[in-house]
């Protein structure tokens, strides 16, 4: 049953950040300017969440590991964004979600 739960959590969690950095590009360019934050940092960070999404599509706990740590690192920092900026709770959701599936990837991952 982990193994299911593991696969389909991997699977939602690359496809959104696919879905958000690739077909939603143009809300996050708004996004990190309303955050004051430069082009460079805001493709950095897309580069680093693209490629720690694929991560979790490999068939190797380490790299798994490897892209759902990085993934928590980066949401954690986009939560500190929201917190910064006093955005609305809900605003922060989004994060939030990510952090606690990709924490539950790297418990299932280590089980």
């Amino acid at each position: 049953m982990e193994q299911y739960l593991l696969i389909i959590l991997k699977i939602l969690v690359a496809s959104s950040i696919f879905f958000v950095w690739v077909i939603r590009y143009n809300n996050i360019i708004e996004e990190f300017k309303k955050y004051n934050y430069p082009d460079w940092l805001r493709d950095s960070v897309g580069i680093l969440k693209l490629s720690f999404g694929v991560m979790l599509l490999w068939n190797d706990n380490l790299i798994i590991l490897s892209g759902a740590a990085g993934l928590v690192l980066l949401m954690l920092a986009a939560v500190g964004t929201h917190i910064k900026i006093k955005n609305n709770f809900s605003d922060a959701v989004p994060a939030i979600m990510q952090i606690l599936m990709n924490g539950l990837i790297i418990y299932l991952t280590l089980i």
